[in-house]
């Protein structure tokens, strides 16, 4: 990454103006060169933390056979705390375990060959241990964060396969109702019968694709709730909703008669977090705006509200309502996009392709 060559950048120079300015530095011309000859192990910390540690342990360890035993090392050699840092931020158990062990064993023969006192390894092992905890816990905070963020992601396909499932028991009705149809009126319209057979022969074929997607999107063993879900038509419920908040308004426009119900069902979803997050964080809002447009090919969501963004402090990572959202609206082949306006505000903009198939 582009930061690990600026720290080469830094602490390289910084090495240099060590050994040409510090008078006590022993074995000067050595320790610079050991010290600069180390530096390429920060490139790949992360990537290959044990095997780092393990030649920082055998470099660090062979040089003072070669300088009569002295202990060779500069100031400078801090970076090194970035290898511990990194084995317990982003190496497996095993190789953390081997990498922290190594620098142990370091510390123990340093101070076996005299070349530490207690006072020292007392130190030296606060530090170390000062990086592996911030380490381990930037790990575990990791780790939490994407668990959580898995759950999100399935919550919003456990809802889409819902939806999907609305669709499937629609064409299926569909069939049923034809197939009776043809079947009361054989005696006496036979081509009533061949009408029937073609109307049945659409509604499976879009079933059976409305049901790969499902199964696409329905990724785990677990049962889903397959209650009917929320369309377009129950947009109006947003805006009678107000409660003592902002008011909420209502733009609707285009051909939206037949559009599928997970597209329908989605754009609901997408309207209704988006309005509630404004409720919850637009500080001084006094209007939320909901517009719904469609054509030929996509259907448009538009949710923008009057706060006062300069009171909100742009987050570092977006949330989860956000990210289900995101989520939402990929699976449908869609994008969702979600920021401040110039002025003032937020908007939260959608677009989902008519046609809805899930990807």
């Amino acid at each position: 990454m582009w930061r690990d060559w600026v720290l080469l950048a830094v602490f390289a120079p910084i090495t240099l103006l060590e050994g040409i300015f510090r008078q006590d530095l022993p074995w000067r011309v050595f320790a610079v060169a050991l010290t600069l000859g180390l530096l390429p192990t920060l490139l790949f910390r992360r990537t290959h933390s044990l095997q780092m540690i393990a030649i920082v342990f055998v470099a660090t360890n062979l040089a003072p056979l070669f300088v009569g035993g002295d202990r060779v090392e500069t100031n400078s050699m801090g970076y090194l705390l970035l290898l511990v840092y990194a084995v317990a931020r982003w190496a497996s158990g095993r190789d953390a375990v081997i990498g922290l062990s190594l620098m142990l064993v370091s510390v123990v023969l340093s101070l076996l060959y005299n070349q530490l006192v207690p006072a020292d390894v007392a130190g030296g092992l606060t530090v170390l241990f000062a990086a592996t905890a911030l380490g381990a816990a930037l790990r575990y905070r990791s780790r939490a964060r994407a668990r959580e963020l898995d759950q999100v992601k399935l919550l919003e396909r456990e809802q889409l396969a819902r939806d999907l499932h609305d669709t499937v028991a629609h064409h299926i009705s569909a069939m049923a109702i034809r197939a009776q149809a043809g079947l009361a009126t054989a005696p006496s319209q036979p081509g009533a019968a061949t009408d029937a057979l073609r109307v049945i022969e659409a509604e499976a074929a879009r079933a059976l694709s409305e049901m790969r997607a499902m199964v696409r999107v329905l990724r785990h063993n677990d049962m889903v709730d397959l209650s009917p879900g929320r369309s377009i038509a129950d947009l109006a419920d947003l805006a009678r909703a107000n409660g003592s908040g902002p008011s909420v308004e209502l733009d609707v426009s285009g051909d939206l008669d037949d559009l599928p119900p997970p597209i329908g069902a989605a754009i609901y979803r997408l309207a209704q977090e988006s309005v509630t997050n404004a409720r919850r964080h637009a500080r001084h809002a006094t209007r939320i705006e909901v517009r719904v447009t469609a054509d030929d090919t996509s259907v448009r969501l538009r949710v923008s509200d009057d706060g006062d963004t300069s009171l909100i402090r742009p987050a570092a990572v977006p949330g989860y309502g956000l990210l289900g959202m995101i989520e939402r609206a990929d699976l449908l082949g869609g994008t969702c996009e979600a920021g401040p306006d110039p002025d003032r505000g937020w908007t939260v903009t959608a677009v989902l392709p008519r046609a809805g198939a899930a990807t």
